[in-house]
């Protein structure tokens, strides 16, 4: 029965049955304690220790606590593992009788998190917001620690692929969904459905004009996207909900074509290891090598640019400007990265404080950061305005620094919970407190000695107990010399204990005082962090404006210690790159120069075949363009001697393959589908990089599709995109004489004495051979498989057909293993019971000499 359960059960249940999908954290005392399903997750996740608890007569539940102090390393781990956690807190004062008031002050959820110590500092914690109908897509997503806000709304029949890609690209930590929509296996990061009320473009209309106190969306181009709309409102009301101060926040909303930007797909970011390589390590991918940055705004947006290369050719000169100042000049570069290094995050401190999350500390570390901003702007000097251009105003916010010069004290405490947050002098009523406060500690303190000297009790002391307060103690023998205005408190075996009035007086004084300097502490700080808050654009744009100058040098540094050039862009579709280098390859090359490669389109050229051995340098060729391309287009300088490029729209890549077990797929069917989203959706402005088309499946099907590709790329109007095409099918290199846009091209190989060298060098013409069982060689298989594998490919070449125009002639069969072999011939003919050890011992050798050598 109801009745039966304790109170603090029942006010468990009504809270919890609020947050039926989250892990709720109850507050007792030290401690957040989690009940019934919640402990049994709790201990099993966290490697805590379940215990129980008396609910009830007779009725015991699973329970199990963490330490309040600990528990955003808890929380972590549970965030981690895709748990939502709600955080309920004991609110108000104790009451005189029942229970403290307690409510869940937040959900916390992959998406909504605002803990420093949960966050990556070098990415940004993305929410997002998915919908779809028909061939539509509304996405929205928002960062709650930085207040970036936008939405977007997608269309066509390629639909499913360019939102896989732009999920990719934003890679949310957490994604929400209405209930009984389809799309959601595959995505990146956390899926919560929300019912699909949540959803309705009314409420989220209503949700978004409230949240923005506005009569209108058009002004935030939400106009005619009614999916969007919905996305964007859905994302409100779900902070609303978990995370009601963060809302505050977000006081503005852009919306975003895809146009803006080159797209780039999944396996596209994988196999240019744009931001992780394939193992998931930043160090040896393009951010690792470009990555200089030296403050967390600057390495979100680094990864940012990296993500979202341009297609605004002035958009992209901007930026290139903006390195170019700064490479020009090494002294000023290493002056503006000295005085941007000690910058802490403030786009994200300004976060907290808006959101209400803000500590003493974080109040110092947006001071220290301010104190930097007049040394920033004297280190840009002239170069300041025009790279203003580029990055934004630097805003110097002096009249913010001047609040936190005057108001908070220069070592504060971590917390509220302790004294000392505000500096003496700038509240009067909080200097009184503390004046009365400090007299009266020092009135007890030197009561004792006053005392023993008034009275001439040298066995007197002042003491102090939770019980009784302060008091006064004189050993039983000297009791009776008390004076008279001593009242008697507790008769001790040995001792009696006294207090008086003016004691009592300087006790409430000084036991009341901390309460009273908390109270005044905590109010004067909520004050300075409204008042930094009505300046968060401010604080915001200055913030963004730091972490693009901070891009800008780190690019500018790059440029330097890798020898880049400042690209051109152009319109038109071309392709030129002298010299060009792999920027992170020739990084890795310990002590050992990098090859450089041309990659230079002729007029009319379309497909570009390149031809040779493995370990020879194809794919790090097609890999090098296509990153040269995209640095250029994300405005960084490019290592080449010098580059020309037309403005390009996709990169499509078709490098490598993996089993998609989990999906049911093989690497061929892999292959396949990779390569039939390219061929949908390129088009002339495109950069297609494909190595290897064909190679999943049997000789002769494998080349017939890398024909086919080939003359579908070539031929088809809608396609005819600059294409690198890496092959060790020979036959297709007929096609340059068959195709006007095809060009063949080859890895140079050297043969000297028996031995094969790779020049890595990209020429002109088709390879011979490939040369794969020299590198069999090299990989250390038996001598004995490395011969015979030399005499099956003479049995092949002295038998295979050639291409013609239309397909490749097959082969005519033969046998790889023939049925008769001499040396089982021989062993037939031995007879092994006349034969002596040491015959059989000269046998063995005759052999070997035979038919190994």
């Amino acid at each position: 029965m109801v009745e039966d359960v304790t109170p603090i059960r029942q006010q468990y249940l009504e809270i919890k049955r609020q947050y039926p999908n989250a892990i709720l954290f109850f507050r007792l005392g030290d401690f957040y304690e989690t009940f019934d399903q919640d402990a049994e997750i709790a201990a099993r996740e966290l490697d805590i220790v379940l215990t129980g608890r008396n609910v009830a007569r007779g009725t015991r539940v699973p329970m199990a606590g963490i330490p309040f102090h600990a528990v955003d390393n808890y929380l972590s781990r549970l965030i981690d593992k895709g748990y939502h956690v709600a955080i309920c807190e004991q609110v108000g004062d104790q009451p005189q009788k029942g229970l403290f008031p307690r409510e869940v002050v937040r959900v916390v959820t992959p998406g909504t998190v605002v803990e420093p110590e949960l966050l990556h500092g070098d990415a940004n914690n993305y929410l997002a917001s998915l919908v779809t109908q028909e061939n539509r897509a509304g996405v929205a997503y928002v960062d709650i620690t930085t207040g970036e806000f936008a939405a977007t709304e997608l269309a066509g029949e390629d639909l499913e692929n360019v939102l896989r890609a732009e999920l990719s690209r934003l890679n949310p930590a957490e994604i929400l969904l209405p209930e009984g929509q389809g799309t959601g296996n595959g995505l990146p990061g956390q899926v919560t459905r929300r019912p699909a009320w949540h959803f309705e473009l009314g409420r989220c209309r209503e949700t978004l004009l409230r949240h923005f106190e506005a009569a209108s969306l058009d002004g935030y181009g939400l106009h005619g996207m009614p999916l969007a709309t919905r996305a964007a409102g859905a994302i409100l009301d779900y902070l609303e909900d978990t995370q009601p101060s963060a809302a505050g926040l977000l006081d503005r909303l852009s919306t975003y074509q895809l146009s803006e930007f080159m797209l780039l797909d999944a396996p596209t970011r994988r196999n240019l290891e744009l931001t992780e390589t394939l193992r998931g390590d930043l160090h040896g991918s393009l951010l690792g090598v470009l990555d200089k940055t030296v403050t967390p705004m600057g390495r979100r947006s680094i990864r940012q640019w990296v993500n979202k290369p341009l297609l605004d050719i002035d958009a992209i000169r901007r930026r290139q400007a903006g390195v170019e100042i700064l490479w020009a000049d090494g002294l000023l570069r290493a002056s503006v990265r000295a005085s941007l290094r000690p910058l802490a995050d403030l786009e994200r401190l300004i976060g907290r404080v808006q959101s209400g999350h803000a500590s003493p500390r974080d109040l110092v570390a947006i001071r220290a950061t301010l104190r930097c901003l007049p040394g920033i702007r004297a280190a840009l000097g002239q170069a300041l305005e025009p790279l203003t251009e580029g990055i934004g105003e630097i805003s110097p916010l002096a009249a913010e620094l001047a609040l936190l010069e005057q108001a908070v004290d220069d070592d504060p405490p971590a917390t509220l919970q302790n004294s000392g947050v505000i500096r003496a002098g700038f509240s009067s009523e909080l200097d009184g407190v503390v004046e009365a406060s400090r007299h009266a500690r020092e009135w007890i303190a030197a009561l004792e000695s006053v005392e023993r000297s008034r009275t001439g009790i040298k066995t007197l002391k002042v003491g102090y107990n939770k019980v009784f307060g302060y008091y006064i103690e004189i050993s039983r023998g000297s009791a009776d010399q008390a004076p008279a205005e001593y009242i008697r408190k507790q008769t001790l075996v040995n001792a009696e204990r006294f207090i008086t009035p003016e004691m009592k007086e300087y006790e409430a004084l000084v036991l009341n005082a901390e309460d009273r300097i908390r109270e005044i502490e905590s109010r004067l700080f909520r004050e300075i962090c409204e008042r930094l808050a009505s300046s968060g654009q401010i604080f915001l744009r200055t913030a963004r404006a730091l972490g693009d100058l901070d891009v800008l040098a780190a690019l500018a540094e790059a440029a330097a210690l890798g020898n880049y050039v400042r690209p051109e862009l152009v319109e038109e579709p071309l392709l030129e790159i002298r010299e060009g280098r792999h920027p992170v390859v020739e990084t890795s090359l310990a002590g050992e120069r990098f090859v450089p490669n041309e990659a230079v389109f002729e007029a009319g050229e379309i497909v570009r075949i390149i031809t040779g051995p493995n370990m020879s340098g194809k794919s790090t060729f097609l890999r090098q363009v296509a990153l040269i391309v995209l640095m250029a287009q994300m405005g960084s300088f490019v290592p080449a001697k010098s580059a020309r490029i037309g403005v390009v729209d996709r990169i499509f890549t078709r490098i490598g393959a993996q089993d998609e077990i989990h999906a049911g797929q093989s690497t061929f069917m892999v292959e396949m589908i990779e390569t039939s989203n390219i061929l949908h959706h390129a088009s002339e402005r495109s950069l297609l990089v494909l190595d290897e088309i064909g190679r999943g499946t049997s000789t002769y099907d494998g080349l017939s599709i890398a024909w086919a590709v080939v003359e579908f790329i070539h031929n088809h109007p809608r396609l005819r995109a600059r294409t690198l095409f890496a092959t060790h099918y020979h036959e297709l290199t007929q096609l340059a004489s068959l195709l006007p846009g095809v060009r063949n091209y080859n890895v140079a190989v050297s043969e000297a004495e028996g031995r094969v060298v790779f020049l890595h060098k990209i020429v002109p013409g088709g390879a011979d051979r490939s040369y794969g069982i020299h590198v069999a060689q090299l990989a250390g298989l038996p001598r004995q498989v490395v011969l015979r594998a030399n005499e099956i490919l003479q049995t092949l070449e002295a038998s295979s057909g050639h291409a013609t125009h239309n397909r490749p002639i097959a082969a005519q069969q033969m046998a790889l293993f023939p049925e008769t072999n001499p040396l089982i011939d021989e062993l037939r003919e031995l007879d092994v019971n006349t034969l002596s050890p040491l015959e059989a011992l000269n046998k063995l050798y005759e052999w070997q000499q035979k038919y190994l050598k």
